[in-house]
């Protein structure tokens, strides 16, 4: 099956070795870049005690080029969505990683059951959905917000998606993010028709991903049952 994926180049690369030791076809079109604030993280460690809390590998990619200041931090507790986040957590040093569910829900709860009421320091991104802080905020817990990158989108040549479309067909397409989901769909709404992507598959991490794709193609759209890509290549 050709797929398309619209990751970031580095995650999008690792995605693309998922998919070809499954059998697949990737093809990578990159609709967002990462501009990583590694200093804000650290002055966010500097300034703070206690647990850190990790949604994106994002957030590690900004740490792992201050690994002389991030020293005296890697004892800290790292509470992380999903096992690869937690595994990149690791492999720049982190020794006390605890994995949640793919849920920003399941991270919250899974933070006050090991930290109990103490603070915990959160290093974001933006744009980012709110659903851990919204859950964090009801149930109790403390959490200090330091953003430590931002997902820019990435501008397409309208040529460069039509070839795709027209000629390399994917059979499906693959969204991790909302971001990109409305990227993608803007650019077709503005420079092809939307029944090019007749007989197309529009594998989507969560509910609100699915969101971003029109109504007309709402058809063809699933949704991962877990926001982890291991779920998202199982609807494959």
């Amino acid at each position: 099956m050709r797929v398309l994926v619209t990751r970031p180049q580095h995650s999008g690369e690792r995605t693309a070795e998922r998919l070809r030791e499954l059998g697949h076809e990737p093809i990578l079109l990159p609709l967002s870049q990462p501009v990583h604030d590694g200093d804000a993280a650290v002055r966010g460690l500097e300034t703070t005690e206690g647990g850190i809390v990790i949604t994106s590998a994002e957030t590690i990619r900004a740490l792992a080029t201050h690994s002389a200041e991030l020293a005296v931090h890697l004892t800290r507790p790292v509470f992380a969505v999903g096992d690869a986040t937690a595994e990149e957590a690791r492999t720049i040093g982190f020794t006390a990683v605890t994995a949640s569910g793919g849920s920003g829900t399941e991270l919250a709860e899974t933070i006050a059951e090991r930290a109990g009421g103490g603070f915990v320091l959160y290093l974001a991104g933006r744009p980012r959905a709110e659903t851990f802080e919204k859950r964090a905020r009801e149930i109790g817990l403390r959490i200090t917000v330091v953003e430590c990158y931002r997902m820019e989108p990435t501008w397409i040549a309208p040529q460069t998606l039509q070839t795709i479309v027209a000629h390399q067909r994917p059979d499906a397409i693959l969204f991790f993010s909302r971001q990109t989901a409305e990227n993608f769909f803007r650019v077709i709404e503005a420079h092809m028709s939307p029944d090019g992507l007749a007989g197309m598959r529009f594998l989507c991490l969560s509910k609100s991903v699915a969101e971003a794709v029109p109504i007309p193609l709402q058809g063809a759209v699933s949704i991962a049952s877990v926001p982890e890509e291991r779920s998202l290549l199982s609807l494959l």
